[in-house]
């Protein structure tokens, strides 16, 4: 009989692409996740990982048994819902993705509440990026994901998944001591060309408000500094190298140097949570959304 913990070591391993990858989102170690798909290899005695260069890659008998894994492990899923649902308490593993800032700024409250009241509850967190969490909610890598998106970019999430909104997250203007905008109360969208800018890299949503924005006004932005963390972003903007466009949440007290101006219309991005239809009615769900509801007020930025 195929052992089921191996099969979602396999499952992970294809839907992150490395067995590294794989290790972080379950909480193993590499060394785990490698034994968990040689001992699967033995009792199947069928090849299902293949070297490429410095990494691994599934064969066609791999791929095969990775996608009935997701079969069953929605399976797993349903009756494990089934049982909690009947017992009425949040129990059992619950994994939640979040972005950087939301995992620093808003998960921390929600995950020690969740912990504190729900002894039975395993709540885990893996930070990720949301293009990336919205897909592994889908494929069951993980339960939950929070996200963010902005009006240029609004969220839609595929089939079969459920979002509701957490809340707003407003941003500001970063700029340096000395800086010329640093002595006004706000700032309107017509300040915002002819400066150097310190942003998000290609692809990110926060990278693309800022880029459309500015093209919007007719000026090619100056993208002089590109980090993807935001404290990277602060430290930057007090060496007074450049402005910065940043949202509060996570961001913390502002080190010497460096001033918030707020943007007039103020830039939102909008924070929602997903999770697969099928376990809506699971109580640690319902429990994880309804935390994350309350604590969202409780944010002082």
């Amino acid at each position: 009989m195929l052992d089921l913990a191996r099969l979602r070591a396999l499952h992970a391993v294809s839907v992150h692409g490395s067995v590294s990858a794989a290790a972080v989102a379950l909480g193993y170690t590499p060394s785990a996740v490698s034994q968990a798909v040689t001992k699967l290899e033995r009792e199947t005695r069928t090849a299902l990982l293949e070297r490429r260069g410095r990494g691994v890659a599934l064969t066609d008998e791999g791929r095969h048994l990775a996608a009935t894994a997701q079969h069953l492990l929605a399976l797993v899923e349903q009756a494990e819902t089934e049982l909690e649902e009947r017992r009425g308490q949040p129990a059992g593993r619950l994994v939640v993705g979040a972005f950087p800032s939301a995992a620093r700024g808003l998960m921390p409250g929600v995950l020690a509440r969740l912990t504190r009241d729900h002894s039975a509850l395993d709540a885990r967190l893996l930070e990720v990026d949301p293009h990336v969490s919205v897909d592994l909610v889908s494929q069951g890598v993980i339960d939950l994901a929070v996200v963010h998106d902005w009006d240029i970019a609004p969220l839609a999430p595929p089939e079969g998944l459920q979002q509701v909104l957490i809340g707003e997250d407003r941003c500001d203007v970063l700029v340096p001591e000395g800086h010329p905008l640093a002595g006004r109360t706000m700032l309107d969208r017509s300040d915002l060309p002819h400066h150097r800018w310190i942003c998000q890299p290609p692809g990110t949503v926060c990278h693309d408000w800022l880029v459309r924005t500015l093209r919007a006004a007719g000026h090619e932005p100056d993208l002089a500094y590109q980090a993807a963390e935001n404290h990277t972003h602060i430290a930057l903007v007090a060496a007074g190298l450049g402005i910065a466009l940043m949202p509060r949440l996570g961001r913390g007290p502002l080190p010497e140097g460096v001033r918030a101006v707020p943007l007039d219309p103020v830039p939102v991005r909008r924070l929602s949570v997903l999770w697969r239809t099928g376990a809506t009615r699971r109580p640690a769900i319902t429990e994880t959304v309804r935390t994350l509801q309350e604590q969202w007020p409780l944010r002082t930025f």
